[in-house]
């Protein structure tokens, strides 16, 4: 997210996309050149992405319009899809999805995915819209987790984990892929005493 200090530099399509401020934004779309689409803030965000942020909604709609990079990546490798879906924000995400940007790209400093990091925070409905957007099931990080894992060991075994594992399963996510000790999501959620979890996996027949 943006500092205060940063959201009070930006000028130009950056402050236009913070504020949602669609006037200015159409004018400066008019008169600037498809490179100002791009500009960076300090952290490499885009007019797109800092909208994205701010949950201006139409102003992402009319960048994506005017030719912005649905798809383009920050200083810390997040795009727009992954920055909503962190936010759990599911209606930025389906408007995003709907414009054509990917559910399918590797982001972040941990070579993730947006559906691993909203696994992990067990955000559910960015889950479900994520599986559906044909993100992959199966990626492993650097840190050698899936989102299955990452909705085990990121997680607290609550009703919004749960139901996050019962998502990846139902969509065939791989139940066997192993952490980096060897441990599957059956033994970790057996380890940490999640009983729903277990018998969900069970009941899909992990081991």
């Amino acid at each position: 997210m943006p500092s205060a200090s940063e959201q009070r530099a930006y000028i130009g399509l950056q402050q236009a996309a913070w504020r949602g401020d669609l006037p200015a934004l159409d004018k400066l779309l008019t008169q600037g050149s498809k490179a100002d689409l791009e500009v960076r803030d300090p952290h490499g965000r885009t007019p797109l992405q800092i909208a994205t942020y701010a949950k201006q909604r139409e102003a992402i709609r009319r960048l994506a319009r005017a030719g912005a990079k649905l798809d383009a990546m920050d200083s810390q490798r997040y795009d727009a899809v992954t920055i909503a879906s962190v936010a759990d924000d599911p209606e930025t995400l389906a408007l995003l999805l709907s414009l054509g940007a990917s559910a399918k790209q590797t982001t972040s400093p941990y070579d993730g995915t947006a559906l691993i990091a909203a696994a992990h925070l067990g955000h559910v409905e960015v889950v479900r819209q994520l599986i559906a957007a044909g993100a992959p099931l199966d990626h492993v990080n650097n840190l050698h987790w899936t989102a299955l894992i990452e909705s085990i060991v990121l997680g607290d075994g609550g009703t919004r984990h749960q139901q996050t594992l019962a998502l990846l399963v139902d969509a065939k996510a791989n139940t066997q892929l192993a952490d980096r000790d060897g441990k599957t999501p059956l033994q970790l959620a057996r380890s940490r005493g999640y009983g729903a979890m277990v018998a969900k996996l069970e009941a899909a027949a992990a081991k």
